[in-house]
């Protein structure tokens, strides 16, 4: 155990991992024994206390782990590597950046901008490599409370979301006439390193995400979205300036904005509402939609303009729809 007068660091760290062993619950089983693994281990603490405060990530470590050769296994064997290797991932982790391309978002992107009259023109802040900017590229299978399934594209991968409400799944594909990426890092779904990093950010026990990462990359590539390097408050307007005028504009923020400083987070809505745009967000409850009904803090809400659509599983696989308050 820690002693009461470790550093504080130390302690911040491990209370970060404490905590994401239930964040990452759903996500992948092999991480929540890792960071449990860390939350306790007071050498592995300190190594990682190292680092800047926001490269110390449970997310970002254990994916520079992957992307330098760690191997699917228990703490001990995962920590014995981690501590051979930390002088590589220790320089690794202060250089690369979460970059996750969940395309499994695309779903609840759709479900938004079938809300929205085309033709659109789409801006994604955090775009990575810009897979979810391609979103009609890809197939989508949606299923009904009735248990029908709503069918929507060809292109691969398919992305599979199931909803509470039949409202929810879109009648058509958007109709997108320009896409463009903002990140403080832009990645080339077409550069074979590139995509090596994507791939390292999808847990090892998550076959499935990362059969629907190739599928997606392997789309992009034939023609990859245009991904400028920016801040997602500053470099807003440069990168919707060569929107069409006759195209909506819509600005999309899919697992972005909880990563914002405070103040730039509350300004992002009015900066988009500046530009004459629209915006989708696929955020934890509280970080860019208005009061939804109780909806629990954490818990993924998909919203058009702040107002709730529905409540989300973080990569969007399921749906259900956010219903308007009884005014009385």
């Amino acid at each position: 155990m820690r002693s009461p007068d470790a550093v504080p660091d130390a302690v911040a760290v491990a209370d970060w991992y404490r905590r994401a062993t239930r964040e990452l619950a759903g996500h992948s089983p092999l991480h929540v024994a890792w960071a449990h693994g860390v939350a306790g281990d007071d050498e592995v603490i300190e190594l990682i206390a190292r680092l800047p405060r926001e490269r110390r990530q449970p997310s970002l470590v254990f994916s520079v782990a992957t992307w330098l050769g760690a191997e699917a296994g228990d703490y001990a064997a995962f920590r014995d590597w981690l501590v051979r290797h930390w002088p590589d991932v220790e320089a690794a982790a202060r250089e690369r950046r979460t970059q996750t391309n969940e395309v499994g978002r695309c779903a609840p992107l759709v479900v938004a901008l079938a809300r929205i009259p085309g033709p659109l023109a789409l801006l994604e802040v955090g775009a990575s490599a810009g897979l979810c900017a391609i979103p009609e590229r890809y197939s989508y299978r949606f299923t009904l409370p009735s248990g029908e399934e709503r069918m929507l594209g060809s292109g691969a991968p398919e992305i599979a979301a199931v909803v509470d409400d039949a409202s929810l799944a879109p009648a058509a594909l958007p109709d997108i006439r320009w896409r463009g990426g903002l990140d403080l890092a832009p990645l080339d779904a077409a550069d074979p390193d590139d995509a090596a990093w994507l791939e390292a950010l999808v847990p090892l026990d998550r076959p499935d995400r990362l059969a629907r990462l190739r599928a997606a990359v392997a789309t992009a590539a034939a023609d990859p979205p245009v991904v400028l390097a920016g801040d997602a408050l500053d470099g807003l307007a440069a990168a919707a300036a060569d929107a069409p005028a006759g195209a909506t504009l819509v600005v999309a923020s899919l697992g972005t904005l909880v990563y914002l400083a405070p103040a730039a987070r509350a300004a992002f809505p009015d900066a988009v509402a500046a530009l004459g745009a629209r915006l989708v967000t696929l955020e934890q409850s509280g970080v860019a939609d208005r009061p939804a009904g109780g909806i629990p803090a954490g818990r993924f809400v998909l919203a058009l303009d702040g107002a709730p659509i529905a409540e989300a599983s973080p990569h969007g696989d399921r749906m259900t729809r956010v219903r308007p308050a009884d005014p009385s």
